[in-house]
């Protein structure tokens, strides 16, 4: 609510350090509210609103015009919203008790004093640069801005190469191995944890994990970097903890971010135990004339509690607005992050929000877990694709503490209704209970999110017991009898060791088969026929337990006793390379493949 009409505003003068979404978000806000104050925003680079998270598709030539990634200019921002923008323009000190900064223009070397009644703080943050020898080097490569990517797309255009290494495993890592393997590149990604994309739990990662090994990339996980050195052969050798160097032509080195919070120190703000800045709801700093927005930032945990870092551009927005709101009067505020993310790797789609399990045993919350593999819209329509959901929930309530979705169709709005269900403190009685839009073409009669509901309510309400594929063999060893009830052929295709066959149409004839004094660990492809065998060996009198996901999540959590995870080939449809092999970054990619036998 405002505490004065907008018009009433005592004119003031706005400072915004840095550009890009939550600068640029809070300064066009801002304007929206008070007509009257005085905007500035100084950006050190020369670009104040770029699409940074399109910079992996404009090297592969995904994004054909550069042009496409500048969503405002400076010329254009000011003409808009009457914002005097300085870039190339660098702020060197905070005076808090003047309540003015110091800035020096890198192009002209002026130095001036600019004086402010608000300060906002939007740097954001910094590629990690490790201190390894050799990281100067004029082949590995960073990607943050779009003077990066505009360095990554010419040596690839004008040197030709034929080899890179990616290191790191997360957003801008996935993306850039997808795009360099794309242009045509023998790609190798190395990790240095045991996983890729961490903000995913560890059977979710195999599934990426195979699916770039099938798309012909060489994955190295644990396998931390020591340094680089050119090689004799012109080549750049890469030198990896524990093995033989990798050899390439070029690195992009993307290892994570880390908060810019120079400024921050300087002024003597608070900072918080993750190295970002401490701020309140309203996203004050422990000075209240200043704030501070986006990478920079701690957020509260909106499940866990506490706080993290949120390099997200979402977020960044949001609070963008969030403190121009704050400064024209409106008791608005930020209440904290679920950290909704998604990535597209090669045919896959990935995505993940709230708490994961690691973060879920770290903090001690107790949780139920379930997996269930739906389609992504009515079997009976062409392209319909099975996608892998796990859910996270309390045991007793089942409310919803966090969610991840893998598939090749229909990720992005199933995680965008299971954030909102995280936000809004939903249970998942009422994720079963969700009037969702169908049409055969974009869902079922009972979408992929009832179904969730659905299993995870049946836990709840005690209708049904699981058991998780990391929890096998304890159980086993308190002489549990295994039963796979699949056909028989898909039994011979690969089953758990040790495990006995009763296809699901033969248990009702079969059943007295089954030792009556022992737990029945019950386990199909997915879940679902072992369910329906659960509830009959139950309402029989014995005792049964469901493996949840079944099989396939069996060997996503045992990748050594599976070759690959079933189905994950036929998961990936080529519909995508066809798509993408007619249009000229295809053909290019085609014809380098030719050239380099890949």
């Amino acid at each position: 609510m405002n505490t004065a009409p907008t018009s009433q505003l005592p004119t003031q003068t706005i400072v915004i350090v840095g550009g890009v979404a939550g600068g640029a978000s809070c300064a066009a806000r801002m304007r929206r509210l008070d007509e009257d104050a005085t905007i500035i925003m100084f950006e050190r680079g020369q670009h104040i609103s770029l699409a940074s998270c399109g910079l992996s598709y404009y090297i592969s030539g995904e994004i054909a015009e550069r042009k496409k990634l500048l969503v405002q200019t400076p010329e254009s921002f000011h003409r808009r919203f009457d914002v005097d923008v300085r870039t190339h323009s660098e702020v060197l000190f905070v005076n808090r008790r003047e309540k003015s900064i110091d800035v020096i223009n890198r192009q002209t070397g002026e130095r001036y004093t600019q004086h402010y009644d608000k300060l906002v703080l939007s740097p954001g943050a910094a590629p990690v640069r490790p201190p390894l020898p050799g990281i100067e080097n004029d082949r590995i490569f960073f990607l943050r801005t779009i003077d990066d990517a505009d360095r990554i797309k010419a040596f690839a255009e004008k040197r030709e190469p034929r080899t890179a290494v990616v290191i790191g495993g997360g957003f801008i890592g996935l993306e850039m191995t997808e795009c360099l393997r794309n242009l045509g590149l023998a790609v190798t990604l190395i990790e240095m944890a045991a996983q890729v994309m961490l903000q995913v739990d560890e059977e979710l990662a195999q599934f990426i994990q195979q699916h770039m090994k099938l798309k012909g990339v060489d994955v190295l996980l644990g396998r931390p970097v020591e340094s680089f050195r050119d090689a004799p052969d012109g080549r750049l050798s890469v030198s990896v903890k524990d093995g033989p160097d990798v050899m390439c032509d070029f690195a992009v080195c993307a290892i994570g971010v880390k908060p810019e919070t120079a400024l921050a120190r300087q002024a003597g703000l608070e900072l918080g135990p993750h190295g970002g800045i401490r701020v309140n709801e309203h996203l004050q700093t422990s000075a209240p004339d200043i704030y501070a927005i986006g990478d920079v930032i701690e957020t509260e945990d909106l499940v866990a509690g506490g706080t993290r870092l949120v390099p997200l551009a979402g977020p960044a927005n949001r609070q963008g607005r969030i403190v121009a709101d704050h400064i024209a009067g409106k008791e608005t505020a930020f209440t904290g992050s679920l950290a909704t993310n998604i990535v597209r790797v090669f045919d896959l789609t990935v995505a993940g929000t709230g708490a994961n399990e690691k973060t879920l045993r770290r903090t001690g919350i107790p949780y139920e877990k379930s997996y269930t593999l739906p389609a992504s819209h009515a079997g009976y329509y062409p392209g319909a694709v099975p996608m892998v959901m796990k859910l996270l929930f309390l045991p007793d309530s089942g409310r919803i503490l966090g969610a991840q979705v893998l598939g090749v169709d229909g990720v992005d709005k199933r995680i965008d209704v299971l954030a909102t269900a995280v936000r809004a403190r939903m249970n998942v009685h009422d994720l079963a209970e969700l009037d969702l839009a169908y049409a055969p073409q974009f869902g079922s009669a009972k979408d992929a999110l009832n179904i969730a509901g659905y299993v995870a309510n049946n836990v709840v309400e005690g209708e049904i017991e699981l058991f998780h594929s990391d929890e096998l063999d304890a159980l086993r060893a308190e002489d549990a009898f295994l039963l796979d009830v699949r056909t028989t052929g898909e039994f011979d295709q690969g089953h758990v060791d040790g495990a006995v066959n009763i296809p699901i149409d033969e248990i009702r004839n079969r059943w007295a088969e089954l030792p009556k004094d022992k737990l029945l660990l019950v386990y199909c492809l997915t879940g679902i026929r072992s369910y329906f065998v659960c509830r009959i060996l139950l309402q029989k009198g014995l005792r049964a337990r469901n493996l949840s996901g079944g099989y396939v999540m069996y060997c996503a959590v045992n990748p050594t006793k599976c070759p690959e995870i079933p189905g994950l080939r036929r998961w990936t449809r080529l519909l995508a390379l066809e798509t993408f092999c007619s249009t000229p970054q295809g053909r290019q990619f085609l014809h380098r493949n030719e050239k380099t036998g890949g």
